[in-house]
């Protein structure tokens, strides 16, 4: 272990040791979702979709997040300009808020599980102990009930030890599971390997196109690490194209093969993007690459309609993440965003309520 990987090792422990010996337990059941790596191995899907699935089965979800790079202090709930829950009853801030302050306030992905995942309270705070307490008390003055089933998900929570989950989900990303298995800032791996054992259930992400053979190495590693836990293949696939205006598109539409695209994005794993592009069947000319949660400018916008140009594209594709930043930005007309689900076998949904 290098000098850098030590320090880092340090502050990891130390922080750990502290947060279990302070660690907390609301009075509902936490299902967290998380990861070892740093950098995009599906997250925000993964928890819309079990948001979803929990609404199905009766349960009164609600998404516990620190709201990466968001500049509101917490705890307060998530809201954009099409967010209506919590208009009336509470002063959680301002209504009727447009997007592009809410992704300043809030984080891009909490902003975009609050436009699809319209009636779920999504709460930002650091300390999710405090943030899901806030929930209950707020929620209860409006329309919950006492006796509704609440269930929290912990977004990114693997590492947020300060507060008991009933159901600890661990995603690896397939593409590049532990990077070169070196600590931060060497690697990739926010812990070292062996806590995989923690982990309750474990979901190999965007496994799309990956070779069995890679995948069976995968899980034999994990394995490896923590023989209890059962191990889920998940894809990330495409499910249509979402204009400015709302105005949805199928697959279909760009598999005719009468329009060429250029993409950009900045997120963890751009060409993981890249390949679901391909495979909604886009006829790509390009792609433009920016840092994760990248803050965009004006001047970025007219660089990317001129590559666009330059490359003969007739449109323009980005991540739902990336078009919630934009908002509020002077964009071209033929900018769509591809609308990307988890999709995974039923048996993972039995496996995560099983508690």
């Amino acid at each position: 272990m290098g000098i850098f990987e030590f320090i880092y090792h340090l502050g990891y422990s130390a922080k750990k040791h502290y947060s279990l010996k302070h660690q907390k337990r609301l009075p509902h059941k936490v299902i967290s979702i998380g990861n070892i790596t740093a950098g995009g191995t599906g997250k925000t899907p993964a928890v819309i979709a079990i948001a979803e699935e929990a609404k199905k089965r009766g349960f009164c979800p609600v998404i516990l997040t620190r709201g990466y790079k968001g500049k509101a202090k917490g705890p307060c709930f998530v809201k954009d300009a099409g967010y209506k829950m919590y208009d009336t009853g509470l002063k959680t801030g301002r209504s009727g808020i447009v997007h592009r302050e809410s992704c300043i306030l809030y984080g891009d992905e909490p902003v975009l599980m609050s436009e699809i995942l319209k009636d779920v309270p999504i709460v930002k705070c650091a300390d999710r102990y405090a943030g899901g307490m806030f929930a209950i008390n707020q929620l209860s003055a409006i329309s919950y009930q006492p006796s509704a089933k609440i269930v929290f998900i912990l977004d990114d929570g693997f590492q947020h030890w300060k507060l008991f989950r009933d159901k600890n989900i661990l995603l690896v990303d397939a593409e590049n599971p532990f990077d070169n298995k070196r600590l931060l800032p060497v690697g990739l791996l926010r812990e070292p390997l062996k806590e995989i054992e923690r982990a309750d259930i474990i979901v190999l992400t965007k496994t799309e196109g990956i070779r069995q053979a890679v995948i069976e190495d995968i899980a034999g590693e994990i394995k490896s690490y923590n023989s209890k836990a059962p191990v889920f293949l998940s894809m990330h696939k495409p499910a249509g194209f979402v204009r400015l205006s709302g105005e949805t598109m199928p697959l279909e539409w760009a598999k005719e093969g009468l329009f060429s695209f250029f993409a950009f994005c900045g997120i963890g794993s751009p060409e993981s993007f890249k390949k679901t592009v391909l495979s909604a069947g886009c006829s790509l000319k390009g792609l433009k690459k920016y840092s994760d949660h990248y803050s965009y400018k004006e001047e970025d916008i007219e660089d990317i309609i001129k590559e666009a140009k330059t490359n003969n594209a007739d449109w323009i594709v980005t991540t739902e993440k990336d078009m919630v930043r934009l908002r509020g930005m002077r964009l071209p007309e033929n900018l769509v965003a591809l609308a990307i689900r988890f999709a995974i076998d039923e048996k993972f949904y039995a496996e995560v309520f099983r508690c």
